[in-house]
């Protein structure tokens, strides 16, 4: 019995000597960093790559579950714009792509997500980055307009963590870090008239005979019983009005899934009703079905685009699709808990709505058949049921900084000469808003209007104003206006921002100045120079 107890306080001795610190305590596990970042998206990890090539200590936090945001989350069909206008290291990552397609040159802009997800944790492995996962935001410490630390929660376990760094980014989606660091911001379309601008604001789209545009045609009744309204507005109408073109609100562009499906027997699993399943919120799709007889192609009603190995990423398209239209207002400024919940119905809605095209009598039967050779992949999402656990949330918070990109910029109309990437896709915005106009259902938000040439983003459109944060570097969340983000706001774009900001911050580390001091011609002269940080730090 003697020996017993010697030998339980030596193995109870050994397990405590074998946990870190961290899991022997319950006080606040501290890291020291040069250079922390808030959100591992796609431009949170080549920025945590690109800071550790420069020679820093980096520590990359991301509050979910998953690296990679929606470049691993589903989005594989890359909305590259001009894609000459694309860089350094984000150039590289699809090259990368492209040879673990066992390509020997170019870049693949195609690709799965399980694929996508590879590369990104090579970046984090060959980087030695530290990588806090599913840690979230709690508190920001600052001394004037200097963050100091950032206290956050593993919400796993409940435990306390506490970063200090010299330089912070934040590379969310929603803008979380800036917030919380007292920057200003806006959410929703500024009014036309703030910035000059003709496409921000309240917009009306047409409905076109070929395509449907994402808009309804005339005629589709928004009540439950069709043409009398005290029986009540359809799932998915709001309550509010039409708005003079231009007009500015609080609106926020929807969000979807980028679904990735296959066809592929072997690889396959059905699409089932899901357990909370209420045909009721798909009696807009039926009526669009019957408003449009001569649209019977799945391309009307999804953007449903090929990837390798026979899957999918599948967008919205039409007047009634994957997007939750004016479901998503509270997203940008709502806590964890409130997003969570808002997560789990649009899983809820879009799952639904696959198993309503499988299933119902109301879709054409050439669409039903179509849906039903496809199903769920088993080699990707493991951990997730084989399903995406990244919202496309396509617009959040948008800081108000030294620079607002514009409409403008992306005319040609202005120039920024401290430009640090390029942006070329069109302005584009998602609808915002499903109303009542003239007794008929009617999207509102739409905009797809086509830019000319690549326009430079401004350096100053990423750094806070000077007397809000010195050390803050916001490439994801950046400031521009409505419309002139929907043009920015494209995977390939965000990682270009994410390796310049990590640039920017190891030299002001270096000169021991404000993000806003950084020699933007030295910065520029840097990232001609050494595109793929070959050579380091800068000399």
């Amino acid at each position: 019995m003697k020996y017993k107890n010697i030998s339980f306080l030596l193995l109870s001795l050994f397990a405590l000597l074998s946990y870190p610190a961290s899991a022997q305590s319950d006080k606040a596990t501290a890291h020291i960093a040069d250079i922390c970042i808030y959100g591992a998206s796609s431009a949170g990890v080549i920025a945590a790559y690109a800071a550790a090539k420069c020679g820093n200590r980096v520590v990359l936090i991301e509050p979910g579950k998953m690296i990679g945001g929606l470049t691993t989350g589903g989005l594989g069909k890359t909305d590259a714009g001009i894609k000459e206008s694309i860089t350094g290291l984000s150039l590289q990552f699809y090259q990368r792509v492209a040879q673990k397609y066992g390509l020997s040159s170019g870049e693949q802009w195609t690709f799965e997500p399980r694929i996508a997800l590879e590369v990104m944790q090579d970046y984090i492995r060959e980087g030695k980055v530290t990588l806090l996962m599913e840690t979230q935001l709690l508190k920001v410490k600052k001394e004037g307009a200097v963050i100091r630390s950032v206290k956050l929660k593993d919400a796993r376990n409940g435990k306390f963590i506490s970063v200090s760094a010299k330089q912070f980014l934040d590379c969310t989606y929603e803008g979380d870090l800036m917030a919380m660091a007292r920057v200003s911001y806006f959410v929703g379309r500024e009014d036309n008239s703030v910035y000059n601008e003709t496409l921000s604001g309240f917009q009306l789209p047409e409905y076109h005979k070929q395509s449907g545009y994402h808009q309804f045609p005339d005629g589709v009744s928004p009540y439950k019983v069709p043409g009398d309204p005290s029986s009540g507005r359809v799932w998915g109408i709001t309550k509010n009005k039409a708005q003079p073109a231009g007009t500015g609100d609080k609106k926020v562009q929807a969000y979807n899934f980028r679904i990735c499906l296959t066809d592929s027997a072997e690889n396959r699993i059905p699409i089932t009703r899901p357990d909370d399943y209420d045909a009721t919120r798909y009696e807009l799709m039926a009526r669009l079905f019957e408003a449009q007889p001569n649209m019977r192609d799945i391309n009307h009603y999804f953007i449903w685009s090929l990837m390798p190995n026979r899957k999918t990423d599948i967008n919205n398209r039409g007047g009634f699709s994957t997007d939750m239209i004016a479901m998503n207002y509270d997203w940008p400024e709502g806590g964890y808990k409130k997003r969570e919940k808002m997560l789990k119905e649009a899983f809820s809605y879009t799952k639904g709505l696959l198993y309503f095209m499988t299933t119902d009598k109301r879709v054409p039967d050439t669409l039903r058949s179509f849906v039903r050779q496809w199903g769920y992949p088993k080699d990707e999402y493991e951990q997730f049921g084989h399903f995406t656990p990244q919202l496309y949330v396509r617009e959040g918070r948008r800081m108000i900084g030294e620079y607002v990109m514009t409409e403008h910029n992306c005319r040609g109309e202005a120039k920024a000469d401290d430009g640090i990437g390029f942006a070329s896709y069109g302005m584009d915005s998602h609808n915002c808003d499903r109303i009542v106009v003239n007794g008929m259902v009617k999207n509102e938000g739409n905009v797809e209007v086509r830019v000319a040439h690549p326009y430079a983003v401004s350096y100053h459109s990423i750094t806070p104003r000077q007397k809000e944060c010195t050390n803050l570097l916001v490439p994801v969340c950046l400031s521009a206006s409505h419309i002139a983000y929907g043009s920015i706001r494209m995977e390939p774009v965000f990682m270009v921002l994410g390796q310049s900001a990590a640039m920017a911050a190891s030299l002001a580390i270096k000169e021991n100045i404000p993000v806003q001091e950084v020699n933007v011609p030295q910065l520029q002269q840097w990232l001609h120079a050494d595109p793929f940080l070959e050579e380091g730090s800068h000399k």
